[in-house]
């Protein structure tokens, strides 16, 4: 009698825990994806804005974003990765602080399955990405040349760029190749800011420190402009130069409704970061995603800002 029992209770018992197998099981496709995101830096508000498109999207969904900020550091931002690779993301939204040095953190993102989907800047591996989203960055700095050939007949121009984000390299090969061949338009000076306004007023200052002697000023984003232009006001030399940036920020945008700043070649972080989310959960969908995307800039101007609004993003 007692095996009878002992019997019965071990089917009531495999019985519950096949029920309790079968309701987790059911239950795992509907849990929430994880997605990721680093930036190579958050002192830009730039990225604030692409970080928000993408979550908007994201949390729309019912799903999860973790954000991290390497600030301007590779090792850490790879770190990073690997820390969300270890949360379980399924896909990492990626704007590389180093375009070549963040190979190791593509390769953990391979090993362990996520997709990785390259907005901004683009890396140098781009094997190891499924789709690439930014602005045409060699057409912004293309837009910033014709702009000021339109407004002076020679010039004498300090560039300051970042050789590690291929964002800028692109707008500075752009601006380049405009003026190429024309002797009238000559790079007395490049500096590097790595995007940062600070850095980017450090470098100003040394120029006008060196007694330099230029009138166009070329920054590869508009923190990097407006970090000139700190540093021109400053030391009171600021009259009579052309100041160019590459964003088209409220903050910049605010320096042009006062006169203080030339243009900006802008993009629009909300389009990029909502198409990035778009294609993110189109390829988990088993749909064909584009290998790259490119956004075409638009220049803005004194000429035509009421256009456009001072104090938001376009």
């Amino acid at each position: 009698m007692k095996r009878y029992v002992l019997a019965a209770g071990l089917v009531f018992l495999i019985i519950i825990v096949t029920r309790c197998s079968f309701v987790d099981s059911s239950e795992e496709p509907n849990a929430p994806r994880v997605f990721g995101a680093t930036y190579m830096t958050r002192n830009n508000p730039y990225f604030d804005v692409l970080n928000d498109a993408i979550a908007q999207t994201i949390e729309g969904n019912g799903d999860i974003l973790i954000s991290r900020d390497p600030c301007q550091d590779q090792e850490k931002q790879n770190g990073q990765i690997l820390e969300m690779i270890d949360e379980g993301i399924e896909v990492l939204f990626l704007n590389p602080v180093d375009w070549v040095t963040v190979r190791p953190a593509l390769e953990a993102c391979r090993k362990a399955g996520v997709v990785v989907i390259n907005i901004d800047t683009v890396v140098q591996d781009r094997e190891y990405v499924t789709s690439i989203i930014e602005t045409d960055n060699y057409q912004a700095g293309v837009l910033c040349a014709q702009d000021m050939m339109r407004r002076v007949d020679e010039a004498r121009i300090v560039v300051i760029d970042s050789p590690g984000q291929t964002s800028i390299i692109n707008r500075i090969d752009g601006f380049l190749d405009t003026i190429k061949g024309n002797d009238n338009y000559r790079v007395v000076y490049t500096g590097t800011s790595r995007g940062e306004f600070e850095i980017a007023a450090e470098a100003m200052q040394e120029v006008l420190e060196q007694g330099i002697d230029f009138n166009v000023v070329l920054g590869g984003n508009d923190p990097t402009a407006l970090g000139a232009l700190a540093a021109l006001q400053q030391y009171r030399k600021e009259d009579g130069v052309l100041i160019y940036g590459i964003d088209g920020s409220p903050d910049f945008k605010g320096m042009l409704k006062l006169g203080y700043v030339t243009g900006t070649s802008a993009q629009s972080p909300e389009t990029i970061g909502r198409v990035a989310a778009d294609i993110a959960y189109d390829y988990l969908n088993g749909e064909e995603v584009p290998e790259y995307l490119s956004i075409e800039p638009y220049m803005i101007t004194g000429e035509n800002l009421d256009e456009y609004e001072v104090n938001g993003w376009q």
